[in-house]
């Protein structure tokens, strides 16, 4: 997929596209912004221009480099993320990296690595990756990957040029999915809005069966309203054995109490994500003070930044969900 086929970022990828025309590539990148907003897509293009056999002002995408870094099974292209039933980036990953990074490029220009999250390196790992950037080996580039830095040590981010994505308009993710990805025009305008501007995100949740699970949280946390406790375990228990869906879960939960902080302080509907769910809205703001929307708000954040750095997703997610239960 050339840069002119992608979504959205503009500024992003003439940013980069200057620099590679230029020959003024910095050793090393952070991607920073939310998940599937189209970090990795960008950094693929990337690698794709630098490695392309038949660039002129773009890559063509068809050529073996490009097909190849598509396939991830280019040699000069490394996509380094946690092993196979590990939780982080470990430290001999990123020395087997610093070592591949020293060797000549196979058959293409430079040695391209993307780490993808950044932040599941550990810091031990970290501290290796930084001996890297302080010293880069000759036609090397370096890509992190994250949506937050928060995460990472400040001698490593100091070592990078950021790069800053942000949420897509509705609009243009809803022309993506209908255009793109073949979906219907009416499922797309939801999928558009309830991803908040990510195309990756809206992707995943058509494939994962979003609709139908978004139905169900609906109506187990309008249940928490009423006080239930049953239902805390149960919903805990439904979200909390596998961590992606730990976190698909509390982005929603995110986004829903956004939706419901606009409708309580603007007493409108207008520019929430969840239209189609306009009464069950109302409601939830109905039950919950301005302050304990702001509290749900910022314990869902925190919770998915707790998950992330592996803490008990279980126990996380029933404190939270408790909260709802109690909060005025």
């Amino acid at each position: 997929m050339p840069y002119s086929e992608l979504v959205g970022h503009e500024k992003q990828i003439e940013t980069l596209k200057r620099a590679l025309a230029r020959n003024r590539m910095h050793h090393a990148y952070i991607f920073l912004g939310p998940e599937g907003v189209g970090k990795k897509t960008v950094a693929l293009s990337l690698a794709m221009a630098i490695h392309c056999l038949e660039r002129q002002d773009d890559f063509c995408g068809t050529c073996p480099n490009c097909v190849r870094i598509r396939n991830s099974n280019h040699p000069d292209v490394r996509l380094i993320r946690p092993e196979p039933g590990k939780k982080d980036i470990s430290i001999q990953q990123i020395r087997d990296l610093e070592r591949e990074l020293n060797l000549r490029p196979f058959c293409g220009k430079k040695k391209i690595a993307l780490l993808d999250p950044a932040s599941l390196m550990n810091i031990a790992a970290q501290s290796a990756l930084l001996k890297t950037l302080e010293e880069p080996p000759r036609d090397s580039l370096v890509i992190l990957i994250t949506t937050s830095t928060g995460e990472l040590l400040p001698t490593l981010i100091s070592r990078c040029l950021r790069l800053s994505f942000s949420s897509l308009p509705s609009s243009l993710v809803m022309k993506f999915l209908v255009e793109q990805k073949g979906i219907g025009p009416k499922d797309a305008e939801v999928l558009a809005a309830v991803s908040q501007g990510c195309p990756g995100k809206a992707i995943s949740s058509a494939i994962e069966d979003f609709a139908e699970k978004r139905q169900a949280w609906i109506q187990k946390v309008s249940s928490l309203q009423a006080g239930d406790f049953k239902t805390v375990i149960e919903l805990a228990d439904d979200v909390s054995d596998d961590r992606d869906e730990s976190l698909l879960f509390l982005e929603w939960m995110e986004g829903w109490l956004r939706d419901v902080l606009l409708h309580r302080v603007t007493e409108s509907l207008q520019g929430i994500c969840n239209f189609d769910k306009a009464d069950e809205i109302r409601k939830f703001a109905e039950r919950y003070s301005l302050d304990g929307i702001l509290f749900l708000r910022s314990k869902a954040l925190k919770t998915a930044t707790a998950i992330r750095q592996n803490v008990n997703r279980r126990i996380a997610l029933e404190n939270l969900l408790c909260q709802v239960v109690r909060v005025q």
